[in-house]
């Protein structure tokens, strides 16, 4: 009986899914395409400050957010930083902010990075490959006076982003329609090379 138990405990361990696992899993798609919906829950506001648009991720090449309400507003975010589209093209926006170190570690989430993530972060993982959690606590002081943790949950792709700030705000971002079926357009290949 003890060897049974020593057996199917063995079985179970080999089958758990593990951070390297969720890495490999997010960084298969060469390209991710999907719309999203940002909630922005301030602790001074009754209702939500709520956003949508579409998004682009490309392996190696950064994400394109394009925010279609309440106003439209195009960002690259890539490894030289953070760009704004404006009516000359793409402007890179200053870099230290606590703005771009959230997108930073968007982009590390989305693209399954967990070695950017546990430098920043002590990461646990609960669920399997069709339906996973993994909360993010900050480990360094700068990041623990921004947030209390993070929550990531999904399944083939990233379903939802919940920050959790130490001030008392939050933001919930729910990535809809994902699919990594479609290659990058003419346009999107344009943007990522500009």
């Amino acid at each position: 009986m003890v060897a049974g138990l020593v057996l199917m405990l063995g079985v179970s361990a080999a089958q758990a899914f593990d951070l390297q696992q969720l890495s490999n899993q997010l960084a298969k798609p060469d390209v991710i395409h999907g719309s999203f919906i940002q909630e922005k829950h301030l602790r001074a506001l009754p209702q939500p400050l709520t956003s949508k648009g579409t998004f682009v991720l490309a392996k190696n090449q950064g994400l394109l957010w394009l925010l279609k309400t309440p106003l439209q507003q195009d960002y690259r975010i890539n490894d030289k930083g953070i760009s704004r589209r404006d009516a000359n093209g793409w402007q890179l926006l200053p870099g230290k902010s606590a703005g771009a170190e959230q997108n930073r570690l968007f982009l590390a989430v989305l693209q399954g990075d967990s070695s950017g993530l546990t430098r920043d972060f002590e990461l646990s993982l609960s669920g399997d490959a069709q339906d996973w959690k993994l909360t993010l606590i900050p480990r360094s002081m700068l990041l623990k006076q921004v947030f209390n943790q993070i929550n990531i949950t999904g399944g083939e792709l990233v379903h939802s982003i919940e920050l959790l700030e130490t001030q008392g705000d939050s933001t919930l971002l729910r990535m809809q329609d994902s699919t990594s079926a479609q290659p990058l357009t003419d346009a999107e290949q344009h943007d990522f090379a500009e």
